[in-house]
């Protein structure tokens, strides 16, 4: 035990080993390096935190921030962590509660009136939840031809909320992923604070927690220094920026932070240091559907386990940014993975990061077994001819999108063309239904059998109305 703890001061005092690390730590980071090896500093890349026992165990940056200019990625590199950025909205809400200026089983109406009344009550909790059933305005923008390059205000996004006349589901009785229950907690914050979410968060959350370089970024002009330019690939290898810069919705994501910032908020976990003194377990409380279900998902985080041990974790996905934050509290462990390349997977990375840990803790990897199978669909699909598909062409419009989509004939092939998006083939998959991409059309007919429009299901958004023009 002596020979190892020379041999550890040894190589502390010579710069081989990061001050603060133990010889073991230091082996378990270099297996982390071996993870991102492949982030050079010609290509994007990561920045990873790892978090063992109140300690930041292993902090570093993989891979360049700026491909332009040849800048390293590192741990106070900003990046925008997209959905990631759901908890700390929830924290907001649970701070607003706290202060007394909401209930989380208030009616969201209460605040936005302008909201339909869809003939039952829309819960701020419901909200954070995603069991509210309200469609998912970002697929709704993308529906209507908004792309998130273009710069749009709040207003307009609202706009689009409230044009809105029917929902997926009635709130309570489901779980379906949607994003602007979120954003609509950032327009109550600021109607009921008269200061933004930016700004909210900024004095109730970041500041006292000393996350300094953490915003809702809620300004396309506002310079941030450290701010890290994200990037798709190409089937070549080679990269592009992925624009995003004009987007400024915030709420159900718009956070810009940093593994250190990060780190500073798992620690937060472990000892709350803010205002509302419940506010850990609310950020834990699980969805409770009307059938008596528990889901997994709490207020922005979801709970659930990986190799036998309990998680919680959040990833987020956006305009070529991937993030990923995984804890084991009964562990005290974490894995923070953001990333500036959109075909990054930072949830796996994680786990793998969290596989060298935890290795003496973790269940062996369930394995899966591989089904039967044929090769060939047993599912027959209806072969129409263009002649049967003539009756399907013409204009449709949406009045809660207020957008057309066109549909016509090439080939034997029914094509939907729709705004700001490439033209789509559609393939039957049962009378009067068809596929296209991620949509799902399905015809409606009058009493004599003439299509008079269709349903439109989006992923996050169902049964939107099409009518005939």
């Amino acid at each position: 035990m002596r020979k190892a703890l020379v041999v550890t001061l040894f190589l502390v005092a010579s710069g081989a080993l990061p001050r603060g690390l133990t010889a073991q730590e230091s082996d378990l980071s270099a297996k982390v390096d071996a993870i991102f090896a492949d982030y050079k500093s010609d290509t994007p890349g990561c920045a990873v935190g790892v978090v063992h026992n109140g300690k930041l165990v292993h902090r570093k940056g993989y891979g360049s921030a700026n491909l332009d200019y040849g800048i390293p990625i590192t741990t106070n590199s900003v990046f925008y962590i997209a959905s990631v950025s759901k908890q700390f909205t929830a924290a907001v809400a649970i701070l607003l509660a706290d202060e007394g200026l909401i209930s989380l089983d208030d009616d969201i109406r209460k605040y936005i009136p302008e909201l339909p009344d869809y003939g039952t009550t829309i819960t701020i909790r419901q909200l954070i939840q995603h069991t509210s059933g309200l469609r998912d305005y970002l697929r709704l923008m993308n529906l209507a031809g908004m792309r998130t390059t273009d710069v749009h205000t709040d207003d307009e996004v609202l706009q689009l909320i409230i044009n809105q006349r029917e929902l997926n589901f009635k709130p309570g009785t489901k779980y379906l992923y949607s994003n602007t229950g979120y954003f609509l907690i950032s327009v109550l914050t600021k109607r009921l604070t008269g200061k933004s979410l930016r700004q909210y968060a900024d004095e109730k959350i970041f500041r006292p927690l000393g996350m300094k370089n953490t915003h809702f970024h809620d300004d396309r002009n506002m310079i941030v220094p450290g701010r890290v330019i994200s990037y798709n690939s190409r089937r070549d290898g080679s990269y592009y920026i992925a624009d995003w810069k004009n987007f400024e919705q915030v709420g159900s994501g718009g956070l810009l932070s940093t593994v250190e910032d990060l780190f500073l908020w798992d620690q937060n976990f472990e000892q709350n240091r803010l205002a509302a003194q419940d506010l850990i377990p609310q950020l834990h409380s699980r969805a409770v559907l009307a059938n008596g279900d528990t889901i997994d998902y709490a207020f922005g985080l979801r709970i659930a386990e990986y190799r036998g041990l309990r998680t919680v974790s959040h990833g987020g996905s956006s305009m070529g940014f991937r993030a990923h934050f995984l804890r084991f509290p009964d562990e005290r462990f974490s894995a923070i993975v953001l990333c500036n390349v959109g075909s990054a997977v930072p949830a796996r990375l994680a786990e793998r990061i969290a596989d060298i840990y935890l290795a003496d803790k973790l269940s062996p990897p369930k394995r899966v077994a591989a089904s039967p199978s044929s090769g060939r669909s047993t599912t027959q699909r209806p072969t129409l001819s263009a002649s049967e598909l003539r009756e399907f062409v013409g204009t449709y419009h949406s009045p809660e999108l207020n957008v057309d989509y066109t549909l016509s004939i090439e080939g034997n092939a029914l094509v939907l063309t729709r705004p700001a998006a490439e033209s789509a083939k559609l393939n039957p998959l049962r009378k009067d239904t068809f596929r296209g991409g991620s949509l799902t059309i399905a015809f409606t007919r009058d009493a004599n059998g003439r299509v008079t429009g269709f349903l439109v299901d989006a992923e996050r958004v169902l049964h939107l109305r099409f009518d005939r023009r």
